[in-house]
């Protein structure tokens, strides 16, 4: 009870984790990309055009933040470059499309954004491909 109260922590479990976050966060938003990257055409048409982009590009940046930058982020290879996507994604989703609406049918919004800031501060912990390559 006493180990359950305290607030130490080792670098294992920091590490595991990170490991946990990352690959939370990074299956349930591949998810939502490989969606978008099979049925590609049928978003094409009823996509928004984000800053003049055009639908198609806007739809394509989607995919490779949510398909591509969320395997980066399971195998913790070049982590912190793959959540900066990523939170643009979730940044542009929470005020653009669901306009600041944090509760209800939108909380998994903010909670992805939360993950992928934490994963950009703190990084991808021990188990990943980062840290066997001395990143």
């Amino acid at each position: 009870m006493k180990k359950l109260l305290s607030a130490k922590y080792s670098a294992g479990s920091v590490s595991a984790a990170m490991l946990l976050i990352r690959l939370g966060a990074g299956i349930l938003m591949m998810w939502h990309g490989y969606d978008k990257l099979i049925h590609f055409s049928t978003y094409q048409d009823q996509f928004i055009n984000f800053l003049g982009l055009g639908k198609t590009l806007s739809l394509a940046l989607v995919v490779f933040a949510e398909f591509f930058c969320s395997l980066f982020l399971m195998l913790g290879l070049f982590t912190r470059l793959a959540t900066i996507p990523l939170i643009i994604t979730m940044c542009v989703v929470l005020f653009k499309i669901n306009h600041g609406e944090v509760f209800g049918k939108a909380e998994s919004v903010p909670l992805f954004l939360i993950c992928f800031l934490t994963l950009l501060i703190i990084g991808p912990g021990r188990v990943s491909v980062d840290s066997l390559i001395g990143k």
